[in-house]
């Protein structure tokens, strides 16, 4: 198949750690290296956020189109909708120039979605769409902090309703698109996210911390990823000082991330609040911000901690979790969204309430406290990340449900003479391959 992967905001080429730059850019760069692998022709559609970049960019076999929407330069994704028209209009025409049409769009984001509605409209291709975050959720847990317009939920709603398949990354969110958005259940698909297995191993924990300077003989854990209130840090730093004064027990935490290599209050003003609340809560010393990290060394990061903590107010899925598994790494996470889903709590890790830094200072500790049981969950969640959760299986699913949708529709002769939507929408959508 020829696919076009539209990510408006999130590029495959980033450097994932900065407050729009996370799981999305990961999502999209490995589902297009592993359609590539499998034989597809793959080109991601982002928008140009720098006045240099060249249009085409290839990347392992797929091509990187950098759209011109609005300024060249970053900007917040929330200040990203308003381009949305020109970002669809460049993609109608780039779709009219090529000598071979696109199969089947996948549009990542509800912006994403918006532009790809339009091309849908204009030239009849098959539509499936993930939002990786839906905007009635995110207004329940961030209300007024949601820097999103209220139209959002209107588009989100055409979305469900004309995409020819919605893809949801966990049952969590299949919930939320049934109970907050009337999605028709025939046409959904749970297809999680995943880890690049070559990428993410585990590396013997005494050679790690060598690696990484650390201290062999610490309770450490490990925080990573965006520096964002939504994420919870703070709770974490609230649950290490609890550690250290309720159960009387040291531990060192790293926090890994940030919009800079070196930690920077300026550049991520994100550290100097959770420094405030480490100061706080007596863990200054114990508290220690990394900054952000290449993808090469994660590894290391993760299989040198004793656990990997994330404690979220709400995840639509989150990749991080399954990172650490990937390294033998015992997980405590909040028991929400897609966490819910990949940690199994009791095997591979804990779940705790977000926000309850004392019930995450009790898992801590019993972790602390048994180091072979520790052992048994990074070996069980190793074992659940490589049988359930590689790019390769995930990208082999959604190869399944691309072709299902094209099957589905007639095909299109020529992309110049379709001027009003040609294909019918896909009615029905079979079992879900990661229920």
């Amino acid at each position: 198949m020829k696919i076009a992967l539209i990510s408006d905001h999130a590029s495959p080429l980033a450097v994932a750690g900065g407050v729009d730059s996370g799981g999305q850019n990961i999502y999209v760069a490995n589902v297009a290296r592993q359609l590539v692998e499998m034989g597809h022709q793959v080109d991601v559609f982002t928008r140009r956020d720098r006045a240099l970049l060249p249009e085409c960019v290839e990347m392992d076999g797929a091509r990187v189109i950098h759209v011109p929407a609005g300024p060249p330069r970053q900007l917040p994704k929330e200040r990203l909708l308003p381009f949305m028209n020109e970002f669809a209009d460049y993609l109608i025409a780039f779709f009219r120039r090529e000598a071979l049409p696109y199969d089947v769009m996948h549009a990542n984001f509800f912006m994403s979605g918006l532009a790809a509605l339009r091309v849908k409209a204009v030239l009849g291709i098959p539509l499936a769409t993930t939002f990786h975050a839906l905007g009635r959720v995110r207004r329940i847990h961030q209300g007024a902090d949601d820097g999103f317009p209220d139209e959002r939920f209107a588009i989100e709603d055409e979305l469900v309703a004309r995409s020819d398949v919605v893809v949801a990354e966990c049952p969590q969110d299949e919930a939320d698109l049934l109970e907050h958005y009337r999605a028709d259940p025939a046409r959904i698909e749970i297809v999680p996210c995943g880890f690049d297995a070559q990428e993410f191993r585990p590396v013997e924990r005494a050679f790690a911390r060598d690696a990484l300077g650390w201290r062999q003989h610490d309770f450490i854990a490990l925080q990573l990823g965006r520096l964002v209130q939504r994420k919870g840090i703070d709770n974490v730093v609230r649950g290490v000082g609890v550690l250290k004064h309720r159960f009387d027990a040291a531990a060192r935490l790293y926090v890994v991330g940030g919009n800079s290599d070196a930690p920077n209050e300026i550049a991520t003003p994100e550290i100097a609040r959770l420094r405030g609340i480490a100061r706080e809560c007596g863990v200054a010393d114990e508290t220690c911000f990394v900054g952000r990290r290449g993808r090469a060394w994660l590894r290391y990061f993760y299989s040198a901690a004793d656990v990997f903590v994330t404690t979220p107010w709400y995840e639509p899925f989150g990749i991080t979790p399954i990172e650490a598994m990937a390294c033998a790494t015992p997980v405590v996470g909040a028991d929400v969204g897609g966490i819910r889903y990949s940690v199994i709590d009791g095997v591979t890790g804990f779940l705790v309430p977000p926000r309850d830094p004392y019930a995450l200072a009790a898992r801590l500790d019993l972790l602390r406290r048994d180091p072979a049981r520790a052992r048994q969950m990074g070996e069980a969640g190793l074992e659940r990340a490589r049988t359930s959760f590689t790019w390769r299986g995930v990208s082999e699913a959604l190869a399944q449900v691309y072709a299902r949708a094209a099957r589905l529709v007639p095909a299109q002769t020529s992309l110049d003479a379709a001027s009003e939507p040609a294909r019918a929408p896909l009615r029905a959508v079979a079992g879900a391959s990661f229920r």
